[in-house]
């Protein structure tokens, strides 16, 4: 795939037709939107049918499930993700017919002009942020555009044109297209080495932090400072405006460091939810989340940062930070049978599954066990990082490791999950590897007892095995299932889908 550079923009009202080439996917979906909302002409295909496709066709899209050339009609531009093929039949007739190609950061950025840009970054944590961040607004009574990674709990789409001057997105890094935005606030919540196969080095990760950091036009940057690898991009932001190196702008730091900006103080966790306080300046009072886990704390940190440089009084953004009702698999609560309850989460990275079953293992009660299901995501990343993988996945009690999700990539020798399952540390944990996917939802509804809390980890599709262990619990038990709210989540796209 490699690294993208960022191109010239070019104005949403200049793009003529868009035919966009894997719509489904979550942050395209939103692209999609907001395009219509402009009154562009909007066509797309994806792999396999979805509710994202099914409402950008009630809205008027022409849409088309698998890819072909004649699909892109009279379409004058062509909006790819970093997951397409050169040898993709559409954009291989984009590229005969010497169409407009961008890809969705280009498009995506297109939509920024005009507006104040909230780009926000960082290797764990973005959607969350993003989500908090524009349900904070809406709450508020504002109307803000926004595009992102995963849409809000309940709803079908992951992009809004609002009436606001404001636009929030979810900034990814993995391959280089968070630079493309013209933001006025960068926000990095962690910066944890991932994408090396793009980015080569853990230095080049890092510097490609700064780069965002940095961008013409950033004027404020909101960034951890507990994350030791945010610190550090602050240490380097701050001796370019020292050493007139390079420009530097506006810092704010958030998070339990006693020199954050934005402070967090006191934060305790039971259940799936939190409570601590949350000051700047003196200003402050407490707060409540009712999603778990520190890591949400932090992210709550942070989009109170973006809030009030927003213009959000203090009192109104911890009331709708408060009132945060999560996104789709970000412990997404699947259904509950017989006392056992089965969550979905994005978390896919060591760092995310370990901050995951740390979160997972407060919400048990005496006696309950945490069981994870988890799918390795890329071979790659599994290459590279399997040991840390298999260490995190030793958080949980019992421990199902599915084969690998490649998605974009191709198989590498030995590369499997066996290669993390083999690696779980034992001491403390049971470990069953099954990389029959039709197996995984039995074999975890076997393991499976009361008081127990099953989670299903991965951005593949072992998404779609959580609502198979709750109807396997079902049939176990026969007994009905109690599920909440909404029926099983929508997957998002494979992160180079959005």
């Amino acid at each position: 795939m490699g690294l993208l550079e960022p191109v010239e923009l070019v104005g949403p009202q200049d793009l003529g037709a868009v035919h966009l080439i894997a719509v489904g996917g979550s942050g395209m979906n939103g692209i999609a939107s907001m395009l219509l909302d402009l009154g562009v002409p909007v066509s797309g295909s994806d792999r396999s049918d979805s509710a994202y496709l099914r409402g950008l066709a009630a809205r008027g899209a022409d849409v088309h499930v698998g890819h072909r050339a004649e699909q892109l009609g009279d379409a004058q531009t062509v909006v790819v993700s970093s997951a397409i093929r050169e040898d993709n039949p559409e954009l291989a007739e984009a590229r005969r017919r010497g169409l407009r190609v961008l890809h969705r950061s280009a498009a995506l950025g297109s939509l920024m002009l005009g507006r104040r840009g909230v780009a926000i970054a960082g290797t764990h944590g973005k959607t969350t942020t993003t989500a908090m961040v524009v349900g904070a607004l809406v709450g508020a009574g504002e109307d803000p555009s926004y595009v992102i990674g995963g849409s809000f709990t309940g709803t079908k789409t992951g992009g809004h044109l609002g009436s606001g001057d404001v636009l929030v997105v979810e900034a990814d890094e993995s391959d280089g297209s968070f630079l493309q935005y013209p933001a006025a606030v960068a926000v990095v919540t962690n910066v944890d080495p991932d994408h090396l196969s793009n980015w080569g080095t853990a230095q080049a990760y890092a510097d490609g932090f700064e780069r965002f950091a940095t961008g013409p036009t950033v004027a404020v940057l909101v960034v951890s400072a507990d994350d030791p690898g945010a610190v550090e991009l602050t240490a380097a932001v701050r001796r370019r405006g020292l050493d007139g190196s390079g420009r530097a702008p506006h810092i704010v730091t958030f998070g339990e460091a006693a020199d954050a900006d934005v402070r967090v103080v006191g934060a305790t966790y039971a259940g799936t939810g939190s409570s601590f306080r949350l000051t700047r300046d003196g200003v402050g009072g407490p707060m409540t989340l009712d999603v778990p886990g520190a890591y949400n704390v932090a992210n709550a940190a942070a989009a109170y940062a973006v809030l009030t440089w927003l213009g959000l009084d203090d009192q109104t953004a911890r009331e709708q930070l408060s009132a945060y009702p999560g996104t789709n698999r970000r412990f997404q609560l699947v259904g509950a049978v017989d006392g056992v309850r089965v969550f979905d989460d994005y978390a896919h990275h060591p760092t995310e599954v370990a901050s995951t079953l740390r979160a997972a293992r407060t919400a048990v009660a005496d006696g309950g066990r945490v069981v994870a299901v988890l799918q390795p995501h890329l071979y790659t990343r599994t290459r590279d990082l399997w040991r840390e993988l298999a260490d995190a996945a030793a958080l949980a009690d019992e421990v199902v490791v599915m084969d690998v999700c490649g998605d974009r990539e191709d198989p590498i020798a030995g590369v499997t999950g066996a290669l993390v399952a083999d690696a779980v540390p034992t001491e403390h944990a049971h470990v069953t590897y099954e990389p029959d996917w039709d197996s995984a939802a039995p074999v975890v509804a076997g393991l499976a007892r009361r008081g127990d809390l099953v989670v299903t980890l991965g951005c593949g599709d072992v998404t779609k095995v959580a609502p198979l262990i709750v109807d396997a619990l079902a049939r176990r038990s026969d007994l009905s299932v109690h599920t909440e709210g909404s029926p099983a989540p929508q997957a998002d796209a494979p992160e180079g889908d959005r």
